[in-house]
């Protein structure tokens, strides 16, 4: 791997393997009691910009985990938030820690900060990309489904972090892509721009039964996602029609599984009871964040 974990794109498709093949065994070990203390000794500074359940609680359980320790920063614990240059902040953690992790806002502050670091940077998430959160659907859907190579998954809803990533690292691993959302809300030009070089495995559609139909693999996410509340209503209405539903799920094959990263808004991108039936495999993705954090960090860290 790289130094760094900065998005999706960082990732050739053996190193994803790599990290989900380790990411299972180090599940597996945590079953059955067994530690594995790879990491003692090492610390991982975790600042957060934005506020977090599942990210904050999965890096933090996962570095005791493995033997270290994390450290909690938020923007008021650190001179950044009184407008410190983030480069002098890469630089000046370098100096502490053997890791950082950041979930932020923009994409600028953690390619700067992995610049400027001599130790290794995890994107946790950005308004742009959310590779931690990838690899734990990807671990999912592998233990679903048995493979990646061929299976179908659809996206609706939003083309935020959570497409950008999902549509590089599904194509990266040989998967079918296919996304609907609705004008004006499309992936990242970027993206889009890297997904051209899987014309026969990457569909951008408008209507959400055209990209569910034939879908293994089916995933949604929040209409408004934080720091667009002021948005919430406009959202609200250009997405309807774009719920995860009953109806729209018969267009899907019949063992067709559901993942959402969370929070969900239950009766805003999908039903309850579609929810409530996918709940198991949902949480089971939940969990995997850390399985597959822990993967990352040991790859990066040790």
């Amino acid at each position: 791997m790289k130094k760094d974990l900065t998005k999706m794109r960082d990732l050739t498709k053996a190193e994803i393997r790599d990290i989900l093949y380790l990411a299972d065994e180090m599940k597996a070990e945590l079953k059955s009691g067994k530690e594995h203390h790879v990491l003692k000794g090492k610390t991982l500074a975790m600042i957060f910009q934005k506020a977090s359940t599942r990210t904050r609680v999965s890096f933090e359980v996962g570095m005791y985990q493995l033997g270290g320790h994390a450290l909690y920063l938020s923007a008021n614990d650190l001179q950044m938030g009184r407008g410190e240059p983030i480069e002098d902040t890469a630089r000046t953690l370098s100096r502490y820690v053997d890791g950082i992790m950041i979930r932020t806002f923009a994409q600028e502050e953690v390619e700067n900060l992995a610049l400027y670091s001599s130790v290794p940077v995890i994107n946790g998430l950005t308004d742009y990309a959310h590779p931690c959160q990838v690899l734990a659907d990807l671990m999912t859907i592998r233990e679903r489904k048995g493979k990646l190579d061929g299976v179908n998954l659809s996206y609706i809803g939003d083309g935020n972090n959570m497409c950008n990533s999902l549509i590089v690292g599904c194509l990266t691993c040989g998967m079918n892509v296919s996304v609907a959302v609705p004008e004006g809300y499309d992936p990242h030009p970027a993206v889009l721009d890297f997904a051209k070089d899987y014309p026969q495995a990457f569909k951008l559609l408008r209507k959400p039964p055209e990209a569910v139909k034939d879908a293994d693999v089916v995933v949604t996410d929040v209409w408004a996602s934080m720091g667009q509340e002021a948005e919430a209503q406009a959202r609200k209405e250009a997405f309807a029609g774009y719920q995860i539903n009953k109806e729209l799920m018969s267009a899907a094959k019949n063992d067709a599984i559901v993942l959402h990263c969370l929070p969900a808004k239950r009766g805003q991108e999908i039903t309850a009871d579609i929810f409530e039936a996918h709940a198991e495999t949902i949480f089971t993705e939940a969990e995997n964040r850390l399985h597959a954090q822990k993967a990352v960090l040991t790859l990066l860290m040790k």
